[in-house]
């Protein structure tokens, strides 16, 4: 493996989170709070090893694959263990790991807390927590490529081993224009949400805090509360239709910008997961009707905010659905699996993932009963090859595998079934909260350190889709070419 080129991209990714952290900074000044030290040191110790790294000098431009996923999956761990250092020397978290598991919770846009009193918590640590939600939500290397596209070699690789899904690929012939068109889109709705959330009547700090959350669908929140803490109907929709609108694949609003509105609609991942979002709000809306005294319009607020909320991975709560029936809990713990599009800042197996099985389920049923018939698997009009099929199979059957490796250590704690599996399926599906004692007005202090860990790994497991991580742990790739 070269390297050299890998270290390279690692300290401009790193010079990067030092820059990125300049606004916490700001903010801690603004306040005159007590943070501003941590941040200080912090942004002058990550952003002098990156100034050191990203100047390596390497021979020739040769990114591989295999140094594209080994960089991937080392800048998100190094990241988030740097990214948590304000959290750790400003002691708002005094343990270094409860610290590194807030932070990477925030760069997968997982939004599982460790943080009990979140409303003590200063103004600055709460932007860089909520931030960490928008920076991970389309990815610091896609925003990296954007920005220094000469970080060397073949940057498709970074973008490939970063995007979620199963074949994501260039918006335009050169993929740092792509990188460039993804983040204006990102940008702009995420200053949409801001401003609605202003005109409605929010503060514009707590807006630019719930926006992040929203864009990244990430879930941190600055209210023990969530959401629910201002009982704000206005407040509710933006948020629901904004968490609904990231779980959507991005490239679809790049086809819509270029007028190509058929594409967008018929989109057979988006009417999938409009699909079971829709049946998922109406059969819910029906079953819990009675929980609000058989108010239609709060039952369907409530029941529409919490199903975008899940499904796209979010975790933002306006009611506690800990309290609500188990068929109603049975489905949400159906779209915490499924999750949202790929290509989407959305968690979860992604729907496309879905539909695709789905496909080929009945392309084998047709086979057995129709053996010399031939027929080929297509979405959208293209066929599905075979390696992509091999690819979901296997990213199903490791998906699986680490959930059941990641249930056996948590159980060590000995909490309930449905605390020790949610908190599994809330971490490795980037979605936040789960049942019972990490509900959504519960959180995650009470595990063990060895359990933190465990899910510290399901969250970058999950963000990254595994395979990436798991590079790092194989011999061969750290030896010379």
């Amino acid at each position: 493996m070269n390297k050299r080129i890998t270290l390279k991209v690692l300290g401009t990714v790193l010079f990067w989170e030092a820059i990125l952290m300049l606004p916490s900074l700001i903010i801690a000044i603004i306040d005159n709070s007590s943070e501003i030290n941590s941040f200080i040191i912090s942004i002058v110790f990550i952003g002098s090893i990156g100034f050191i790294a990203k100047n390596i000098k390497i021979n020739g431009n040769i990114m591989r694959k295999r140094e594209g996923y080994a960089a991937v999956a080392l800048c998100w761990l190094v990241m988030s263990l740097m990214g948590a250092l304000p959290f750790y020397i400003s002691g708002s978290i005094p343990s270094y790991i409860d610290a590194v598991f807030e932070t990477v919770s925030g760069f997968t846009t997982t939004g599982s807390s460790i943080v009990r009193d979140i409303e003590s918590m200063p103004r600055g640590l709460l932007f860089w927590r909520s931030f960490t939600h928008w920076i991970g939500g389309m990815g610091i290397l896609v925003l990296t490529i954007g920005l220094v596209p000469s970080i060397g070699g073949r940057p498709l690789f970074l973008m490939k081993a970063e995007s979620p899904g199963p074949t994501p690929g260039k918006l335009v012939p050169k993929i740092t224009e792509s990188s460039k068109i993804l983040y204006i889109i990102y940008t702009v709705m995420t200053i949409i949400v801001i401003v609605l959330l202003i005109i409605a009547g929010m503060p514009i700090f707590n807006s630019f805090i719930y926006a992040f959350g929203t864009a990244g669908t990430g879930g941190f929140a600055m209210d023990a509360l969530s959401v629910g803490a201002y009982d704000n109907p206005w407040f509710d929709w933006i948020i629901t239709v904004g968490m609904f609108l990231f779980g959507v694949n991005f490239t679809l609003y790049f086809l819509l910008i270029r007028g190509y509105w058929k594409s967008f609609i018929k989109n057979g991942e988006f009417k999938l997961y409009l699909l079971y979002v829709l049946a998922a709000i109406l059969l819910i809306f029906i079953n819990v009707l009675p929980n609000f005294n058989y108010n239609i319009p709060e039952t369907l607020r409530h029941t529409s905010f919490t199903v975008a909320s899940l499904v796209s991975t979010t975790g933002y709560a306006t009611t506690d659905f800990n309290i609500w029936p188990m068929f109603s809990k049975a489905i949400l713990l159906c779209l915490m699996f499924f999750g949202a599009c790929a290509g989407s800042t959305g968690g979860g197996v992604k729907s496309i993932r879905i539909l695709i099985l789905v496909k080929y389920m009945f392309y084998e049923i047709k086979h057995t009963i129709h053996p010399n018939s031939i027929q080929t698997i297509k979405v959208d009009g293209k066929s599905i090859d075979n390696d992509t099929l091999k690819s979901i199979m296997i990213f199903f059957f490791m998906y699986i595998i680490t959930i059941i490796i990641a249930i056996i250590i948590v159980s060590l704690d000995n909490f309930d079934f449905m605390t020790t599996f949610s908190s599994v399926m809330a971490t490795i599906s980037n979605i936040g909260p789960g049942f019972e004692l990490v509900g959504p007005l519960g959180n995650f202090a009470d595990f063990s350190n060895l359990s933190k860990i465990t899910m510290i790994l399901c969250m970058l497991l999950g963000r990254l889709e595994i395979i990436p991580v798991l590079t790092l742990f194989s011999p061969s790739i750290w030896k010379k070419n």
